[in-house]
């Protein structure tokens, strides 16, 4: 069976330098003051919140009227003296708003909060109608970054440099009707697989032929599905009993909640930075018979493809695992480099190659998935009504012998890469609050991922990607409801960016 998960045609993406020379920077698991907070200081959290998006448009736009009366009154050759000015003047509006006792306490903060506030800002900055590439001034001085820039501009991302201007709602053609909207050039989507486009179809028009019920997840629906090709009309057709040979021939899907809708962005979120290590997801709305009311009232809900070929324990208490692995575990495994300082077949490698944690610690970062390497939720501070919570889990954070990992997959027929499920993550989760633990341990990120994120040019592409699903689009409000969710998910990479210099991180090459 074709791996629905490894696209044929991937994007040609500048490559970076990686700083392979010297020695790795080891990080203790223990060390927790090694790696960016997860929390920011109360003072920190406060300023935060105070910067609503109204006063961000409105800050924005006064640095906007100063950077231009700037240029008028002293021409091109002052421009950056001028830039700099709108710049302090950006950050002194901010700390003019602060009460004074408040302003002193900024003072005190450590080196991570003081990058998460010019982080902020810079995003804030650079969010103007007239956004470019060159416009990520602050990214310009890293070395690696100057250097990658200078190729993006050069080439033009993917094969042209359109594709990294800010689109608008004219963009898109708001005639085509049809649910999974690709196009016949596979390189106008070259993230997507046939396979991945084959399959996007199948959810989103496949005819429901059976259910079943999924054991301990009362919220989640199996359903056997007929491929849109193999429709027959006229005489009606017999549906099986049990979705049991469906799911063997690749026809099943997993319909879940509507809160979960989050999971079709993580998808395209996943073939966009190359990763490819998710499942195939898409929104659409049920009117079939055969499901219970609740799945046919009308809400549109993410249905996710069911990969016959996942490895699961035996265990009924832990078969959401292909192997047992406790947190202590993953931290030692980490050390280990399985696959090229360690073998794979050892024991403490459990088969995996390193690379796949790089690639797994940076995706749920972005989307703050904690449902996987944080289950207890001991990296960030939950809601109070939070499962985690309800069900005393964060009461274990104490003792990091009992944290254990949960959604470790792989697929039966190549054990060494990580299959991604349940992704719908956090995407309201405030940027003073980001889980930092799910990046503890974690030395060397995926190059070509790293490259997207620097590019600029993940929020046309992310709008491009989520064009292809009809419903998906309409039901989150195109262009304009898609991209404060898009803008939050940069400001994370972001972060995420600043956090591999500060600690010099390496960037790795995908295999």
């Amino acid at each position: 069976m074709q791996n629905p998960a490894r696209p044929q045609h991937g994007p040609q993406l500048p490559h970076f330098t990686a700083n392979n020379t010297g020695p790795k920077h080891r990080i203790r698991p223990s060390d927790r003051s090694a790696v960016v907070k997860h929390t920011a200081e109360t003072h920190i959290r406060a300023e935060r919140r105070k910067f609503t998006t109204a006063q961000n448009s409105a800050q924005t736009q006064a640095v906007i009227s100063d950077r231009q009366s700037a240029r008028r009154q002293t021409g091109t050759r002052r421009d950056t003296h001028a830039n700099r000015n709108a710049d302090t003047q950006l950050h002194n509006r901010h700390k003019g708003s602060e009460p004074a006792e408040h302003q002193q306490d900024v003072g005190k903060n450590t080196q991570a909060p003081n990058h998460l506030d010019r982080i902020i800002q810079e995003q804030q900055a650079v969010n103007t109608p007239n956004r470019n590439l060159k416009k990520h001034q602050h990214f310009s001085e890293d070395p690696l970054h100057k250097n990658t820039m200078t190729k993006v501009e050069e080439v033009g991302e993917w094969g042209d440099g359109s594709r990294c201007q800010r689109l608008t709602e004219q963009d898109f053609p708001g005639d085509d009707n049809r649910r999974i909207r690709t196009s016949p050039d596979p390189q106008n989507h070259p993230w997507f697989s046939q396979d991945d486009i084959e399959k996007m179809e199948l959810l989103a028009g496949g005819e429901v032929e059976s259910k079943a019920r999924v054991p301990a997840h009362g919220r989640v629906l199996q359903v056997a599905l007929e491929p849109p090709h193999l429709k027959v009309t006229g005489s009606p057709q017999k549906h099986p009993d049990s979705p049991k040979e469906s799911c063997q021939q690749g026809h099943c899907a997993l319909i879940k909640r509507t809160d979960d809708w989050f999971e079709v962005f993580a998808f395209h979120l996943d073939r966009v930075l190359g990763l490819n290590r998710s499942l195939p997801a898409v929104l659409r709305t049920f009117h079939s018979e055969i499901l219970p009311y609740r799945f046919t009232s009308g809400t549109p809900r993410p249905v996710v493809w069911w990969d016959p070929d996942i490895q699961h324990l035996t265990d009924t208490d832990n078969d959401q695992n292909s192997v047992p692995l406790s947190w202590v575990q993953y931290q030692q495994l980490l050390q280990l480099h399985c696959g090229s300082e360690a073998d794979l077949r050892s024991e403490a490698c459990v088969g995996v190659h390193h690379s796949e944690w790089e690639r797994l610690a940076l995706f749920d970062f972005l989307l703050q998935v904690n449902d996987r390497l944080d289950r207890y939720c001991c990296g960030f501070t939950p809601d109070p009504t939070e499962e985690c919570v309800e069900n005393l889990l964060q009461a274990k954070c104490r003792n990091t012998k009992e944290l254990l990992l949960v959604h470790i997959l792989v697929r039966k027929a190549d054990p060494s890469r990580l299959v991604f499920i349940d992704n719908a993550g956090r995407p309201r989760q405030s940027a003073d609050n980001l889980n930092f633990r799910l990046v503890e341990g974690i030395h060397e990120f995926p190059e070509k991922a790293v490259s997207v994120l620097r590019s600029g040019c993940l929020e046309s592409l992310l709008l491009r990607s989520l064009y292809t699903d009809g419903q998906f689009w309409a039901s989150r409000g195109g262009v304009g409801g898609l991209r404060p969710l898009i803008e939050t998910v940069e400001l994370r990479g972001k972060i995420l960016l600043q956090h591999i210099r500060d600690r010099k991180l390496q960037l790795k090459r995908d295999l």
